[in-house]
């Protein structure tokens, strides 16, 4: 009976400090958007969003080519990061050896861990010295941080495709490749649209790449991808190193913005996986 209850008293403490980590964690990130929409709040009108970039100097102006650009940027990356993440998933998990499997997976890994900013400096070695900057070298970093996570998040979901459907399919005489086709890949496109979400949330508000790749850049809406684009992280780091109080709050205005895209879509994806672990498990 002791034995009994001190084995209740550890698991209520035990849940005690688990719930009490989790309303920390709450807390932290509730204390952080609070902050920033109270400084950034202000700013925050159809100008802001409408306007392109003031010239330092001089009074407005938004983030209306900031915003264009990291669409730009976000959607390149997107392109280029997606078939490859995806395609390799399908290669780990339906089609590659063991041991080519390990050694793939640990690469992705220790690519998903890599500090972007080493990611920044590859890429400013390998497209912008001798080049200039441009969209698509800042896509290209963007694209490599995404790459991991798209192929993890893929590749988890294809591991839940019910074995049945494989068999089935390969018992009527179907190939191996159009049953990855015909079969897993439309039974876990709701698992891959979730690993992209997951993935433009991160890319979009990394900074240290496009510091080296698409940094300098005009106050004009800019949609050639082949020079530099203006986008909102370096705009965020290049208002809040100034003197202006007016250009602070057009940062934290635009972190705001930035923050709000994040958590939109990271609860849009989060919602996503659980719709497709309900299809998948029915």
């Amino acid at each position: 009976m002791n034995r009994y209850r001190r084995r209740r008293l550890v698991n209520r403490m035990m849940e005690v400090l688990a719930t009490l980590a989790a309303l920390i964690a709450v807390a932290v990130l509730v204390i952080v958007v609070a902050s920033v929409a109270i400084r950034g709040a202000g700013a925050l009108n159809w100008d802001f969003f409408s306007k392109p970039q003031a010239l330092f100097g001089q009074p407005g102006g938004g983030i209306a080519n900031a915003l264009i650009g990291t669409i730009l940027l976000i959607a390149l990356a997107t392109a280029m990061a997606v078939p490859v993440g995806v395609l390799t998933a399908v290669y780990l998990t339906e089609f590659a050896p063991k041991r080519v499997a390990v050694s793939i997976q640990v690469v992705l890994d220790v690519l998903a861990g890599l500090p972007t900013i080493v990611i920044g400096i590859f890429v400013y070695a390998l497209l912008v010295i001798g080049h200039t900057q441009s969209g698509v070298a800042g896509a290209v970093a963007l694209a490599i941080i995404m790459l991991p996570l798209i192929a993890r998040a893929t590749q988890e979901v294809l591991l839940l495709v019910p074995g049945t459907l494989r068999e089935a399919s390969l018992a009527l005489g179907v190939r191996r490749w159009r049953t990855v086709l015909g079969v897993i890949l439309p039974s876990s496109l709701g698992g891959v649209l979730t690993g992209t979400v997951l993935a433009v949330a991160r890319a979009a508000g990394e900074t240290a790449p496009l510091l080296f790749t698409t940094s300098i850049f005009a106050n004009s809406v800019q949609t050639d991808v082949t020079k530099a684009l203006p986008n909102i992280p370096v705009l965020i780091f290049t208002y809040s190193e100034q003197a202006d109080p007016a250009l602070h709050e057009q940062a934290w205005a635009a972190a705001l913005v930035l923050m709000g895209f994040v958590l939109v879509a990271s609860v849009t994806a989060k919602v996503l996986l659980e719709r497709n672990r309900r299809r998948l498990a029915g």
